[in-house]
């Protein structure tokens, strides 16, 4: 839901995730005079909250204090290496690749002509990878510095982001991967009574969109077994006519 507010348009933050199977859905936003809203999908609550909270229409009451910044000292890491951990003795003697023990000098291999062979290189399994100290707890640890917050001096609260003056005009955008999508039956009202009304009518004829559609699937189902029971037989009768000749 997008929402114009001094003539800029404002996108939800809490996305309101649409259906998307192939029936008739129908989409209700109420606004409330005191800048609350709730979203219904066929009937039910999919969402609700503040205008002032899931949008950014409003600048932020609060932002961090520009004159703050986190002390020089500050330790803000958790752990550290340990520092009575010592690399054991013969650590780096391992190699990360070794000879393949397994290879052969091929049968056709001429030194003269190829050089001299050698063993290709493979994986050494004793390889322990870099040696690291293993990580303790920091001592020192302050916790994750958290930046101080103010009264946003620009703030300016508006009680009024439900109102519009003119509502003459609905506008739908439209992103989407597949095609066929309809959209229909628009109302626009300051009456849930009506809006519930209308709405009823739109679900009434969904739910026999649903059972129309149970009804042509079945069908469809019921002459695709029939055709495959018909090329089974077909082929068994051209499998016994071929036995034949």
């Amino acid at each position: 839901m997008i929402f114009n507010y001094k003539g800029k348009n404002h996108l939800v933050k809490r996305e309101i995730r649409a259906e998307s199977d192939e029936f008739t859905h129908v989409y209700t936003l109420i606004l409330n005079p005191d800048n609350t809203y709730t979203v219904n999908i066929d009937g039910k609550e999919a969402q609700s909250g503040s205008l002032k909270d899931d949008w950014d229409m409003l600048l932020p009451k609060e932002i961090p204090d520009p004159a703050a910044k986190k002390p020089a000292d500050w330790v803000d890491e958790r752990q550290i290496p340990d520092p009575t951990d010592k690399k054991p003795e013969g650590w780096d003697d391992t190699p990360k690749e070794i000879k393949d023990p397994d290879a052969k000098k091929p049968d056709d291999w001429d030194d003269e002509l190829d050089g001299v062979w050698e063993a290709p290189m493979i994986a050494n399994p004793d390889y322990k990878g870099e040696w690291r100290p293993r990580m303790i707890d920091n001592p020192a640890y302050k916790g994750e510095w958290v930046h101080p917050k103010i009264a946003n001096p620009d703030y300016v609260d508006d009680n009024t982001l439900y109102q519009y003056e003119d509502n003459g005009a609905v506008g739908i955008e439209v992103w989407q991967v597949k095609a066929g999508s309809i959209y229909s039956n628009i109302i626009v009202t300051d009456d849930a009574a009506e809006a519930e009304k209308f709405a009823a009518k739109s679900l009434a004829a969904a739910e026999g969109e649903k059972k129309n559609k149970e009804k042509a699937d079945e069908e469809e189902r019921k002459k695709r077994e029939a055709e495959e029971a018909a090329t089974k037989k077909d082929d068994g009768a051209d499998s016994h006519d071929k036995d034949e000749l």
